[in-house]
């Protein structure tokens, strides 16, 4: 009869700090904002302790939040859809490229990481704008007599995050393409694959988790994201986010932003949770390492 293995708490021990520092930058965090989400709100900026479901009534009755979840979602997934087209092709050039200096393309790619989010996003006015440097080229062929609108929609707002989101689908696709036996495209053409065929046989396949994490970023950040909007969007085009950020900073409204917060955080838990049920998150990891 096999011996029951002795506890060994040496692990535990190891992991202790880290355990410690998730419990209270993490979990403690995320305990307060749901408590906080049932007080109520009875004047600006003045909470009253109680345990009432009135903020969250009001979230899954008014239609307003509703269409908010749902435009999310959907400029999320037009997002990273775009992205995932527009990311693979540097990607595959980077993997494949013989340049002996590839680090230099890679330091290129994560150059606008040295740049402010928020001075990467205004900077599409000086390019879109009315006064912009489109417009002026047109202008200037004869192409138009009057500037384009471009800024200030739906459109802009989609520019904004394809730009500044971009690299992290880059980066993902790369490191997945560059994991990949080179001899298996070359292997599968003698066998009779045309190029076409043996990409989309082989090395598509392959790199298919490194697509799906970087997918899985750029939704979540997307989803997440307000500033943009601001920025670039008009009045319709704001995101769950702006809602939280309006509810919190312009009506000093906390109860109600801790309920928008929480849903949001849950609704984009579940997509990380169905990622890692189909995809694991072992690709994230060698790619944010």
């Amino acid at each position: 009869m096999a011996k029951a293995t002795a506890f060994d708490p040496r692990p535990w021990y190891l992991l202790s700090p880290a355990l410690l520092a998730i419990a209270f930058l993490v979990i403690a965090p995320i305990c307060f904002i749901l408590v906080y989400s049932f007080y109520i709100n009875v004047d600006l900026g003045v909470d009253e302790v109680a345990f009432q479901f009135g903020n969250w009534q009001d979230l899954l009755t008014d239609s307003y939040y509703h269409n908010a979840i749902w435009k999310t979602f959907r400029m999320a997934v037009i997002v990273t859809v775009l992205a995932a087209f527009l990311g693979y092709i540097p990607a595959y050039f980077i993997a494949h490229t013989n340049f002996r200096r590839k680090w230099l393309l890679l330091l290129l790619l994560i150059l606008p990481f040295w740049v402010s989010f928020i001075i990467r996003t205004m900077s599409w006015i000086h390019i879109m704008g009315n006064q912009g440097a489109i417009n002026g080229v047109l202008i200037w062929l004869g192409l138009t007599d009057e500037p384009i609108s471009m800024m200030y929609n739906e459109f802009a707002v989609i520019v904004g995050f394809i730009h500044v989101f971009l690299p992290y689908m880059i980066l993902n696709v790369y490191v997945s393409l560059e994991g990949i036996d080179r001899n298996l495209e070359p292997a599968a053409r003698t066998l009779g694959c045309t190029p076409w065929q043996a990409f989309r046989e082989v090395t598509l396949p392959l790199s298919l988790p490194g697509l799906a994490a970087g997918s899985l970023l750029v939704f979540v950040l997307t989803a997440g994201s307000y500033v943009t909007p601001i920025i670039l969007g008009g009045p319709n085009d704001f995101l769950f986010g702006n809602l939280i950020y309006d509810a919190v900073v312009s009506e000093l409204n906390w109860p109600m932003g801790a309920t928008l917060s929480f849903t949001l955080l849950f609704l984009l838990g579940i997509v990380v949770v169905i990622y890692s049920r189909f995809m694991g998150l072992n690709q994230l990891y060698k790619a944010l390492s």
